[in-house]
């Protein structure tokens, strides 16, 4: 769409290219080079090409922005204040202080039409490839396009040095992924100077080689220019495009434009004073922006409106043409995962001593084989890992080499991420945004480290993004301690609003799965064993099991053993631990977690020999069980009870928390070895000896 009023749209880029000036003059901080200098291209796009609807954010059928160089904000927040969103003039002057609409980053679910939550840079550029991967699978499953959008990224010099854009950007040339436009803001210049210094490659040659359509913008001034090349990249089919725009950080800033002084900090009045007279605007006014300028900008709104009455009615024609389509999209928007739990009761009630990775594996092919829009993979893992889906296509380019080895094509339910750890959990993080599919991704748990950072961000925003963590402990064995996690089970715990989720064998980690599918929660963690585990919980029934994070498996009596009901005897156990008011207080608790809790059971039987009633309390995740009422924690772990010990194939950093200072811990202290499993849990003391020791140096 070309604007019909050329010079009101230079009007309003020359009046609104300021305000970030003006803005961060007067806080003293912020960062106005960039929205300075990107006014221009991102005024046409949100004019002219993107979709999108100010009237209503959340419309399913717009397109996505994600600004990667989130650190710009303010550029993304005059854009949506420009388009009519629900932002003021006096929400940009807040902009960067407490409670304000307009925080220092961009924040998902905080400003109406922001994406994605941005700011560790190159974060975004995988987002903006999971995202585009997600439309490519809408699209599959619901056999239209008309959920799946077109996405645009800004990304600046920062975000393109960083290794997960790297990673991402691989991945989406080898997928061909069409919708996917990634704007590359080349002004050379960083916080420490002249880009020179470190950035040297040809970038736009990379991103050939990655199987990008690359275009270049030589004058970021040039609207005619910058619409030409946007257009011909809404024209590139079977792969992602790539345009590099050559810009002027702070540009037209005579002195300070250009320079690192730029990119962040307040300006000065008389480079502002200056600025504004190149642009033929009157010094002395600041935040100013004239009515009829104002006005011709937001008739975009009404071009959202015109476009989603549009698309509405496209979508009437395929409900009534596609009524089992229509059926899924309502389910997928209700989060409505009913047709797998049959299943996954059935699969519960048939409990196998195997690994819990191998558990999980059953479980995730019987949800994804009745939950499309379930899916997901590894970094190259996959059968290690437990997430091959069975008789499922595999994610692939339009045009697969034929030597693949492999049957699929765009959107397919098996995604294959790459030995790339970082950039498949900021992917899965974009492929989560929508709400609409439950994408999953897995590596070695050892291997987490390198999806921190975009596990955090998972967190922070909430998304129901699931990780498969497997190989859970110094019991891998033989590979070493490189591949031997010691620390992470504590180092996860402590993001807040990831939930941690370690079952003890098959039925918890049926369990888990079921949670997952039935209770949006935030992103969680599936830590799983590679060793088989017996089965521990069978008897206990799913509402008072593992879904509550921690309960009674073993009473102190021996009510409540984990062995399948046989008689009035075995229930009595069993209703003993469902109900742990019930129960008399014991002498001591055992907590554990994973494989360690057959090892706690152990250790109770051979207490219970020595006169000392000791329960033993399953507890695969903490975060669950921390929302559960105090009454049913109190229950669980009853206060008055101090003889406390944890029992834990890791560190033992967090476990005091719940022993209390007169508890101990059960727990690794060195880094593993090369060997077996078996034998290195001996040397490092994880017994059922040191259990029982534990327990009687509280008592």
């Amino acid at each position: 769409m070309t604007s019909q009023n050329p010079s009101l749209d230079e009007d309003v880029i020359r009046y609104a290219r300021v305000l970030p000036l003006d803005i961060v003059q007067a806080k003293g901080n912020g960062h106005a080079g960039t929205a300075v200098s990107l006014t221009p291209s991102l005024y046409i796009l949100f004019q002219e090409f993107l979709a999108h609807a100010p009237r209503d954010p959340g419309w399913l059928g717009r397109d996505r922005f994600v600004l990667s160089c989130g650190h710009t904000s303010l550029a993304l927040y005059l854009q949506l204040w420009l388009s009519g969103y629900d932002i003021s003039l006096d929400d940009l002057r807040q902009a960067r202080t407490l409670d304000s609409i307009t925080p220092g980053h961009p924040e998902l679910h905080h400003t109406p039409g922001v994406e994605v939550t941005t700011g560790p840079l190159g974060q975004g550029v995988a987002n903006a490839v999971g995202i585009a991967m997600e439309a490519a699978r809408l699209r599959k499953i619901l056999e239209t396009d008309l959920f799946s959008p077109r996405v645009w990224c800004y990304a600046s010099d920062g975000d393109l040095q960083e290794g997960i854009s790297h990673e991402a950007s691989a991945l989406a040339g080898a997928l061909g992924l069409e919708n996917l436009v990634l704007v590359w803001d080349n002004n050379q210049i960083s916080i420490d100077g002249d880009t020179s210094v470190t950035f040297t490659e040809d970038v736009p040659a990379r991103y050939r080689a990655y199987g990008w359509e690359v275009f270049t913008i030589d004058d970021s001034e040039d609207l005619d220019e910058i619409r030409r090349t946007f257009f011909a990249a809404t024209q590139v089919q079977q792969r992602p495009v790539f345009i590099q725009l050559r810009t002027r950080i702070g540009h037209p800033m005579p002195t300070v434009g250009g320079t690192a002084a730029a990119h962040a900090g307040a300006p000065g009045e008389s480079e502002i004073a200056a600025t504004k007279k190149i642009l033929n605007l009157d010094p002395d006014q600041s935040f100013h922006m004239p009515e009829a300028v104002l006005t011709h900008a937001r008739q975009v709104a009404q071009r959202g409106a015109d476009l989603q009455r549009a698309w509405q009615a496209e979508v009437d024609e395929w409900t009534e043409a596609s009524p089992e389509a229509a059926a899924l999209l309502d389910r997928l928007i209700a989060r409505n995962a009913a047709p797998a739990l049959k299943a996954l009761a059935q699969l519960r009630e048939e409990p196998q001593e195997v690994a819990t990775r191998m558990a999980s594996n059953s479980a995730l092919n019987a949800i994804a084989s009745s939950l499309p829009e379930v899916w997901g993979g590894s970094a190259d893992l996959s059968d290690s890992t437990g997430t091959k889906i069975a008789d499922a296509a595999s994610f692939l380019a339009p045009q697969a080499p034929p030597d693949a080895g492999r049957v699929g094509g765009p959107g397919e339910q098996v995604v294959h991420f790459g030995i790339r750890e970082h950039a498949m959990a900021g992917v899965v993080n974009g492929m989560s945004l929508s709400g609409l599919t439950r994408p999953f991704g897995s590596t070695y748990f050892v291997f987490a480290d390198y999806m921190r950072p975009a596990v955090r961000l998972a967190a922070l925003m909430g998304l129901s993004a699931t990780f498969i963590w497997t190989h859970d402990s110094i019991a891998v064995g033989e590979d070493g301690p490189t591949h031997q996690p010691l620390e992470h089970l504590w180092s996860y715990r402590a993001i807040r609003g990831l939930n941690v989720v370690r079952p003890a064998d098959w039925v918890e980690t049926m369990d888990a799965w079921r949670r997952l599918l039935t209770q949006d929660c935030g992103p969680t963690a599936l830590v799983l064993s590679r060793q088989s585990v017996p089965v521990v919980a069978a008897s206990i029934g799913y509402e008072a099991g593992a879904s509550r994070g921690a309960y009674v498996l073993r009473d102190a009596g021996g009510a409540g053993v984990a062995e399948r009901p046989s008689g009035a005897g075995t229930a009595e156990r069993t209703n003993a631990a469902d109900n742990p008011a019930s129960a008399p207080v014991p002498d001591a608790i055992i907590i554990a977690t994973g494989s360690e809790v057959s090892l706690a059971l152990e250790a109770a039987e051979e207490l219970a020999t020595e006169g000392v009633g000791a329960r033993v309390v399953s507890a695969p995740c903490l975060e669950w069980f921390e929302r559960e009422p105090r009454s049913y924690q109190d229950q669980v772990l009853p206060p008055q009870v101090t003889a406390v010990v944890s029992v834990e194939a890791g560190t033992d950093q967090g476990w005091y928390r719940w022993v209390g200072r007169h508890g101990r811990t059960v727990a690794v202290e060195d880094y593993g070895a090369s060997g077996a499993g078996g034998e290195l849990l001996q040397r490092a003391g994880i017994t059922v000896d040191a259990v029982v020791q534990a327990v009687l140096e509280c008592l």
